[in-house]
C-alpha cells in the first residue's frame, strides 16, 4: 500500500517533466525531420546527379515537420476540450 501512495505523490512531477520534454520534443522534431529530409535530398542527388531530387527531399522535410505540428495540435485539442467538460471552468450563468 505504501508504494501505490508512494507513486502517486511522485506523479505529478513526473507529468509535467513529461509534459515538458513533449514540447521540447515538438521543436526538436521539426528540426530533424527537416534535416532528415535534406539529407535524403542530397543523398538522392549524389546518387542519381539530378537536382529536382534534392528539392524533393527537402519538400519531404517539410511535409513531415508539418505533420508533427499537426499532430501535437490535435493533441493539444484533446486537452483543451477536456479541460473544457471540466464544470469548474463553466463560465455561463
Amino acid at each position: 500500500m505504501e508504494n501505490s501512495d508512494q507513486s502517486t505523490k511522485k506523479e505529478p512531477k513526473l507529468k509535467k517533466v513529461i509534459e515538458g520534454a513533449d514540447s521540447l520534443s515538438l521543436g526538436i522534431s521539426i528540426v530533424v525531420a527537416i534535416l532528415l529530409g535534406i539529407g535524403l535530398g542530397v543523398w538522392l542527388k549524389n546518387m542519381f546527379d539530378s537536382n529536382l531530387l534534392l528539392w524533393l527531399g527537402v519538400f519531404w522535410g517539410v511535409a513531415a515537420a508539418l505533420m508533427n505540428i499537426y499532430r501535437a495540435y490535435k493533441k493539444e485539442l484533446l486537452e483543451y476540450e477536456e479541460i473544457a467538460k471540466n464544470p469548474r471552468y463553466n463560465i455561463s450563468k
